[in-house]
């Protein structure tokens, strides 16, 4: 998707502070953190949200929380501990339609969060 801005992120057309990469994913720094460590992990396929995945896409998602993990090992937040957060539609928070996940570290994570 071309208007897409994490497409876009992800195809290199927009800088961005990328901290993990692959063919599948791109894991980079939230414009706009709400925690010490605050980074967007996104699949390089567009899908509006995780509700456009099906049984298909499984591996694909098992995969972004294996890279969510190796980043938050990477920014030394596994060990104290770090939330992932998926937000879906309107209600469920989501601001851009790009299926993303949420890493969050560095702080004391409060429940319940919204």
């Amino acid at each position: 998707m071309t208007d897409c801005i994490f497409c876009r992120i992800a195809n290199k057309e927009i800088t961005s502070r990328i901290v993990y990469e692959d063919d599948r994913c791109v894991a980079f720094h939230d414009l706009h953190p709400q925690a010490p460590v605050h980074v967007l992990v996104i699949p390089r396929q567009h899908f509006d949200n995780i509700l456009a995945c099906g049984a298909e896409d499984a591996p694909l998602l098992g995969h972004l929380q294996w890279v969510a993990c190796e980043v938050a090992r990477q920014l030394n937040v596994a060990e104290s501990g770090m939330r992932l957060v998926v937000n879906a539609n309107r209600d469920g928070g989501q601001s851009v339609n790009h299926l993303h996940l949420h890493l969050l570290g560095g702080r004391q994570m409060t429940w319940p969060p919204g």
